[in-house]
């Protein structure tokens, strides 16, 4: 038997055995969407509950359902305290219910998605990593897949590496590979991916994607989130050619790209020829598609996110949402009526990183109202934190148009915004400005 395979034998087992190095007061790390393990997050949470385990400390970025279902049910809570970077709808959830009953029960910790790997590597000392992984190939490495990110680098500052080993799970070229010999224990579970039913877009949702496509010239190098909007978007850009893709996240949007041949990488300066992401989340059709494809890089995200590194590429078009925008330009997109919804992701990462790149630009886009157009998004004062400072903000669209904020005074900038907002909400707005001496 060769000795990859050897090793391999050795360090496989059962999950509870995998995991049963995991005590009281612990800092586990579990990969994030797509690289959540079932098998053994179902085994931790079996540990925690048999062992009374108390104050496992559990850090991630968006959660999954699978872990919805094992380590973060509600009665998990106290047992495990969640480190949640990116909160999602089970958080919202726990947290929802937790206040109910007069308990806090997930900690969020704000932090740029782009430092992540420092964090979970410098300033906390993890116990173990888990995280699924592609199959082992003849050179004894397994690929991270849909899910390099963060765990790529928690892999190595980890005491325990604990992979979960899934046949569904693509191979993915790149910096996303991690050596049999740097594993400490390893499982084989063979499940079907998760996948994100696609949502259409809304009226307003298909105006404002019309607006941004017509901004993105041939040759452009893109980045995008997930949804509707952003999906709208690449529809309308596949008569477009030589566009590239660098992004956090790869979406089944900018795959439809790849497939119409309107996205070819030749123009871009960092990994020609190849579409750049730290993760994917789609369908199974994406996950055929990057499997095993010298057309795809995956890196880790304090490279992908780095703004030096987008900025090299010429003509970047970073496309990202928020919930709200105040009069002079500044972005909240992780606080929706004073609570935390999400959190900062890689956005303000992207926005900086366009707008230092060659002919770049970045768009913040969102619908010009919320609650059936009851709330306005455009608003005198933010309700939350800062997501994206004024003083970054390049262009905002609307259903209602595109405005330029760059070299605008507060004046110009309050006039701008209030000319996208929607028309059941200028009177109000602009009597909010002449109160605040804008205009």
């Amino acid at each position: 038997m060769p000795p990859n395979q050897e090793l391999y034998q050795q360090k496989l087992c059962t999950p509870a055995q995998a995991v049963q190095s995991i005590g009281s007061s612990s800092d586990i790390a579990m990969g994030m969407a797509l690289g959540e393990p079932p098998a053994l997050l179902s085994a931790l949470a079996e540990q925690i509950t048999s062992r009374e385990l108390e104050a496992v400390r559990l850090w991630y970025f968006h959660s999954m359902p699978v872990a919805a279902e094992t380590v973060l049910r509600y009665e998990m809570m106290g047992r495990v305290i969640p480190h949640c970077m990116f909160l999602g709808r089970t958080e919202r959830e726990l947290v929802a219910r937790g206040e109910a009953d007069g308990r806090k029960v997930v900690n969020f910790v704000p932090v740029a998605f782009s430092d992540a790997p420092r964090l979970l590597s410098r300033h906390v000392e993890l116990d173990a990593l888990l995280t699924t992984v592609s199959p082992m190939d003849r050179h004894g490495y397994f690929s991270f897949g849909a899910g390099n990110d963060y765990a790529s680098t928690a892999a190595r500052s980890a005491r325990h590496t604990v992979l979960e080993v899934n046949p569904q799970m693509p191979r993915v070229f790149g910096d996303s590979m991690i050596h049999i010999s740097e594993v400490d224990a390893l499982v084989e579970n063979d499940v079907p991916l998760a996948e994100m039913p696609a949502r259409d877009a809304s009226p307003d949702e298909q105006a404002v994607s019309e607006i941004i496509a017509d901004m993105v010239a041939d040759g452009s190098c893109l980045q995008m989130g997930i949804g509707a909007l952003p999906l709208a978007v690449c529809s309308k850009l596949t008569r477009h050619v030589d566009l590239g893709i660098h992004t956090e996240l790869l979406s089944p949007g900018l795959v439809d790209l790849i497939d119409c041949g309107a996205v070819s990488n030749r123009r871009k300066t960092t990994h020609p020829g190849r579409t750049v992401f730290t993760f994917a989340l789609g369908n199974r059709r994406m996950y055929d598609l990057i499997d095993d494809n010298p057309g795809m890089s995956s890196q880790p995200v304090n490279v992908v996110n780095d703004p030096r590194h987008i900025a090299k590429n010429r003509n970047v078009v970073s496309i990202n949402a928020t919930l709200e925008i105040d009069l002079f330009g500044a972005c909240n997109s992780e606080s929706l009526r004073g609570r935390e919804y999400s959190g900062s992701g890689g956005q303000l990462d992207f926005v900086r990183g366009a707008r230092a790149s060659k002919g770049g630009r970045s768009i913040i886009a969102c619908c010009s109202t919320a609650k059936d157009g009851t709330i306005s998004r455009i608003v005198p004062e933010l309700t939350g934190p800062v997501t994206t400072p004024r003083n970054d903000v390049d262009t905002v669209v609307t259903e209602y148009g595109a405005v330029e904020l760059i070299g605008l005074s507060g004046r110009r900038r309050a006039e701008a915004l209030i000319s996208i907002a929607h028309p059941d909400h200028r009177s109000e707005l602009r009597a909010a400005a002449k109160n605040r001496f804008m205009i």
